[in-house]
């Protein structure tokens, strides 16, 4: 059974206010899209990666691979027009090239922080039980509100997760999945892991973390660019 890393790449990132998508963005000397590209050259139970790429940057992409060596990278798909649109290519362009019982681990291409401890568990779990959705705790007091202005409600945060990527299923799985959404009139559910809930089945949790950060605002870049500093100060002292 192999595992495929699919990296999702198909996002403008308007939020972030650059004119170069934010999963190209250089941070370090490096772009955002290798850091997370290599977290699965690395793995050793990684078999492949395949990039779901924004229209136009495909070129740059297999530029970047080259030059950062990223040996494992097989197939760069084009994206769709939102999120779902774009793994649903990924999944059906996989399917032409591996089996259905090999396991693919849909990743954002803006979470450059994915340890190697997070995609072994990840997996582990779909490997045990069919899929895995990394998942963290929820912290924080969840308030309930209608207008977004005000609450008079709370929700018990001990009933919550926290989604991240990676999240990994067969690949026959997450394709039949999405060929019945299809059916189903959905077309813009917001994760895997909510299409596999909203078409009525279960999923199960692997083990994700804090630093597993997905960049979104410019913020994020500052919280990246400490977790990089953080982690090179931990070799430097190895």
């Amino acid at each position: 059974m192999k595992n495929v890393g699919l990296i999702i790449a198909g996002g403008s990132g308007n939020r972030m206010h650059q004119d170069i998508p934010k999963q190209f963005l250089t941070v370090n000397e490096r772009p955002v899209i290798i850091y997370t590209m290599e977290a699965f050259e690395k793995h050793p139970e990684i078999d492949a990666i395949a990039v779901v790429c924004i229209q136009g940057w495909e070129q740059v992409l297999q530029a970047y691979a080259k030059q950062f060596n990223i040996t494992k990278l097989r197939h760069v798909i084009p994206g769709g027009k939102n999120g779902q649109d774009s793994i649903r290519n990924g999944v059906f362009e996989l399917r032409k090239h591996f089996d259905d019982e090999d396991i693919v681990l849909i990743h954002d291409a803006i979470r450059p922080m994915v340890s190697a401890e997070i995609i072994s568990d990840n997996i582990r779990v779909a490997r045990e039980y069919g899929n895995a959705i990394t998942v963290i705790p929820c912290a924080e007091a969840m308030l309930q509100t209608e207008d977004g202005i005000a609450s008079s409600g709370s929700y018990p945060r001990d009933r919550l997760k926290r989604t991240q990527t990676p999240q990994a299923f067969h690949i026959g799985d997450i394709c039949d999945l999405h060929r019945r959404a299809l059916e189903a009139g959905i077309t813009n559910s917001v994760a895997s892991c909510t299409l596999k809930i909203e078409m009525g089945e279960q999923v199960y949790f692997s083990m994700g973390s804090e630093k597993n950060i997905k960049l979104t605002t410019v913020e994020d870049i500052d919280i990246f660019k400490a977790l990089l500093a953080a982690k090179r100060l931990d070799w430097l002292k190895d």
